[in-house]
């Protein structure tokens, strides 16, 4: 039976701050389950200072000068791969939720005419993962009145 994958990633969590990880008082059982049963990583690097650009180098496997976005507000570039893509080539379900970053490279959406709200469209929008409403500040202008954004 095929493994399933569960991929968390949290802003300002610091691992000495999980019992997993030895906290002397802090409990953090779920995790700890989650811990216990897969993978843990005691070694590793962030790629940025910002959010955006280090998920984008967790989802791509690749260098902020490869990927090129440096900024919170910057798009991968159409046509890079992600954890995502290579995923679903070999069929499982990939889906983000929460605070992702991910945003669709609205000009080159424009110069291929793929529209954003189709399913291709939508999935670039998603770094290259399957589409899922959630609320994470996305698309705000869809979301919140104009007289509260």
């Amino acid at each position: 039976m095929r493994k399933n994958i569960l991929f968390i990633m949290c802003d300002q969590l610091r691992a000495d701050y999980l019992s997993c990880y030895g906290h002397p008082f802090l409990e953090t059982p779920n995790i700890d389950r989650l811990a216990e049963r897969g993978v843990r990583f005691s070694n590793a690097c962030c790629q940025a200072p910002l959010c955006g650009p280090s998920r984008a180098s967790f989802y791509t496997g690749r260098y902020l000068s490869s990927h090129g976005a440096m900024a919170n507000a910057d798009p991968l570039k159409l046509g890079e791969l992600s954890l995502g893509d290579y995923l679903q080539k070999i069929n499982y379900r990939t889906v983000l939720v929460g605070k992702s970053e991910a945003r669709a490279n609205q000009d080159a959406l424009a110069r291929l005419q793929i529209d954003q709200r189709s399913n291709l469209g939508q999935r670039l929008a998603q770094g290259g993962f399957e589409h899922y409403e959630h609320f994470a500040g996305i698309y705000p202008d869809e979301i919140v009145p104009d007289d509260l954004a």
